[in-house]
């Protein structure tokens, strides 16, 4: 298990947990820099990475014009 490097919450991340496949991270679009090998404990929880992402693309549509 890893903890997330945000909000402290435990989540499971094939590259840190060492399983077969790739981490369900790699499903979503790559918003954040991907932490080296040896720094897995900087990965974010579903969640977290989740409420980023949307940030991001609230940041990138801009504000609704009427």
């Amino acid at each position: 298990m890893s903890t997330c490097s945000r909000c402290g919450a435990q989540f499971g991340c094939a590259m840190a947990d060492g399983t077969a496949g790739p981490c369900w991270c790699t499903a979503l679009p790559p918003v954040v820099m991907v932490p080296a090998a040896d720094d897995a404990a900087a990965c974010w929880c579903p969640a977290c990475l989740k409420q980023h992402i949307d940030a991001q693309k609230d940041i990138a549509d801009g504000p609704v014009r009427g």
